[in-house]
């Protein structure tokens, strides 16, 4: 199987790889990880996750060096984003520790499928929160089931980091003001699929989403963060219905050492038409550049990318994160776990 594997073509999907790693959460208590090479649950039928959307996950990455060595980027920071979105819809929280445990040794398990050095792909991690005990009355579950997968996977986007335009549709919501917008559930990502995918027929890769309640202001940009390049500026919404993105925070402190003023503040959509650059960013799309943001409601664009490449400041900033999650250049940041 793995002579077959195009390391430099991997799409953005599951592939099936050793072991996944599980843990248990009964009587009050979690119990200790276990190694399966299943790739199926039992779930119950009455189970709160498939009823009252007790679920939640992370997504994080490990990356080949060209010492050989493997890297997974910030999964402390994942594992506390992960205890946030538990406290947000009731779920026992699942302890730091052990999920980093948990994240190395699936890792480890299943080292053979990280792609090699300069192939472009990296090895997600996929780890997954739901509630198992059976309820029928709207309440939250009692036994929990942590799990952890992982999968070889190429960029979330087609076009990589070469800009791409969005769109924007003010009939859809993301997430509702004071919801779970802020926390990554599944829920805001079904909630997100039609719009995506009438935006993917019309030729755009994602949707801009405006603030739920004055659609005015900048929220999530599809599966990601927004952020603009004013002058010595970067600047970012602020709205509590955006997921914290560990990628957008960590390009924040890399910004700042580079001398930028770090704007985290709501951002009208009309503003974007005075940005040098633009773009999401995310754990999957680490930085695509946007070159383009069509109102499709006003009939209005917003050009930011004159000449269709990505701005020297998004490349930069691009280059400089891929270079410490690759081990290319010192983590003076303690941003890295080097197996």
């Amino acid at each position: 199987m793995m002579e077959n594997i195009n390391w430099s073509e991997l799409p953005f999907g599951y592939l099936k790889t050793d072991y996944n790693v599980r843990c248990y959460y009964r009587s009050g208590k979690w119990g200790e990880l276990e190694v399966s090479s299943s790739e199926l649950i039992n779930v119950h039928i009455a189970a709160t996750c498939l009823h009252y959307g007790q679920e939640a996950f992370e997504g994080l990455k490990a990356f080949r060096g060209k010492d050989g060595k493997a890297r997974i980027f910030r999964m402390d920071e994942n594992a506390k984003r992960l205890q946030l979105s538990s406290r947000k819809i009731m779920m026992a929280e699942f302890p730091v520790e052990k999920f980093e445990e948990a994240v190395r040794k699936v890792v480890k398990l299943n080292e053979r499928f990280i792609p090699p050095y300069e192939s472009g792909s990296s090895l997600y991690i996929r780890p997954l929160l739901i509630g198992t005990g059976a309820q029928v009355g709207v309440k939250p579950s009692g036994e929990y089931l942590f799990l952890v997968f992982v999968s070889p996977v190429g960029p979330y986007f087609k076009t990589g980091f070469k800009p791409c335009k969005v769109c924007v549709m003010r009939g859809f919501d993301r997430a509702a003001p004071q919801g779970t917008g802020n926390v990554k559930v599944g829920g805001n990502y079904a909630a997100s699929l039609y719009a995506g995918q009438k935006a993917v027929q019309q030729g755009y890769a994602a949707v801009l989403y405006l603030d739920p309640k004055e659609k005015k202001f900048i929220d999530e940009c599809g599966p990601a963060n927004f952020f603009g390049i004013k002058g010595d500026k970067y600047i970012t919404p602020a709205s509590g219905s955006i997921l914290p993105s560990i990628t957008n925070k960590s390009l924040i402190q890399l910004a700042e050492n580079e001398g930028f003023t770090i704007e985290h503040r709501p951002v009208l959509l009309e503003e974007t038409a005075t940005f040098d650059e633009a773009a999401e960013c995310g754990t999957a799309a680490v930085i695509t550049p946007i070159s383009q943001i069509d109102d499709l409601d006003e009939n209005r664009q917003y050009v930011i990318s004159k000449d269709g490449n990505a701005g020297s400041v998004c490349e930069k900033l691009y280059n400089k994160l891929r270079a410490i999650q690759y081990g290319d250049e010192p983590d003076e940041l303690g941003w890295i776990t080097v197996l």
